[in-house]
């Protein structure tokens, strides 16, 4: 493979079908991206890990979202890991890159070294949020965490709320290319029952953790047995042909499927973009009075903020903040009239 091929395929998601199948999936590859993200911080290995797992599961299901959408992932639990949260963007127009961005929220003094990065969620939920911009109702979705990793809390999420049998196959980790450059890789690929036919069926009981609906109690006859076939088949891959970079996506659907007519659409690139501004940041704090704001200056007299996802660092006066601000962000008089 190629530098200019490997290359292309960088931070790509992929839409096929598998026409003898009906069923629709994509292949996601993070490269620069994931590094990007994970280079804002200094998380531990196994923040890092779970950090990468919800990056490569947000591209994967954000592909799929409108123009100007955006998709979130939020994991929140009682554990030393308290917060996963990713955003997905959809492009602004046709052609343009989809945007991406992560962060975590851990306990460093409650993390055990030899647990399992899932172990240390603990009890508590995965939600799935789509906002369709301004004028809309955003709606979300929630699922307990459960199943032994992310990418099974979200398969749940699919079979429980949206009855569409769901797989997720994901990798990722450091690697390091022939020419010696290091950095974080992750891919993943996602298998999901056409809506027409896979959720249409009755429903007997749930068969899965906690009284949880899975694939099992959705399809049946013809359905389940390609469902089950195209499994099979994903079991196969290999590390390396997810992460890559020696294996093109299209070879892997090609190797992976051939035999169940895949059929490729065209990729989507994505790469890091945080959303946050100054105008936001003051938009946040329009509602507070003057006294709140007063309680939220440092020494030095200025109100500070920090972005999350991007360490990107605001510092504001406090006589322009809040709605009783007396100057504006540029530091003249506010017009009484």
């Amino acid at each position: 493979m190629t530098l200019a091929s490997r290359i292309a395929w960088d931070d790509t998601i992929l839409p096929f079908q598998l026409d003898l199948s009906d069923i629709r999936g994509r292949v996601a590859r993070l490269d620069g991206v994931l590094d990007q993200v994970l280079s804002q911080h200094s998380y531990p290995p196994q923040i890092e890990a779970l950090v990468a797992e919800a990056a490569v599961l947000t591209a994967l299901m954000g592909q799929a979202i409108k123009l100007r959408w955006k998709l979130s992932l939020q994991i929140r639990g009682d554990g030393p890991a308290r917060i996963i949260a990713t955003d997905y963007y959809a492009p602004e127009e046709d052609g343009a890159p989809a945007r991406i961005r992560a962060w975590a929220s851990f306990d460093a003094d409650r993390l055990d070294p030899a647990a399992r990065p899932f172990d240390l969620i603990g009890k508590g939920y995965l939600a799935i949020l789509m906002d369709q911009g301004e004028g809309t109702v955003p709606y979300s979705g929630i699922t307990p965490i459960a199943g032994g990793s992310l990418s099974a809390c979200a398969e749940t999420y699919f079979a429980q709320s949206e009855q569409l049998p769901t797989r997720f196959h994901v990798a990722f980790g450091h690697s390091r290319t022939a020419d010696g450059a290091q950095g974080w890789r992750a891919g993943g690929v996602m298998l999901q029952q056409m809506p027409a036919r896979g959720g249409g069926g009755s429903i007997g009981g749930a068969s899965g953790e906690g009284g949880l609906l899975t694939h099992a109690d959705i399809l049946s006859g013809d359905e389940a047995e390609n469902w089950n076939r195209a499994n099979i088949l994903l079991d196969s891959v290999e590390v390396f042909e997810l992460i890559g970079p020696t294996v093109q996506p299209t070879e892997l659907l090609v190797r992976l499927f051939h035999e169940e007519g895949p059929r490729v659409f065209d990729a989507q690139r994505v790469r890091f973009g945080c959303s946050c501004s100054e105008a936001k940041v003051r938009q946040s704090l329009s509602i507070y009075s003057a006294r709140d704001i007063a309680h939220m200056a440092t020494d030095e007299g200025t109100v500070t903020a920090d972005c999350q996802f991007c360490g990107a660092h605001y510092v504001f006066d406090p006589r322009s903040l809040g709605f009783e601000a007396t100057v504006t962000p540029e530091g003249g008089p506010v017009d009484a009239g």
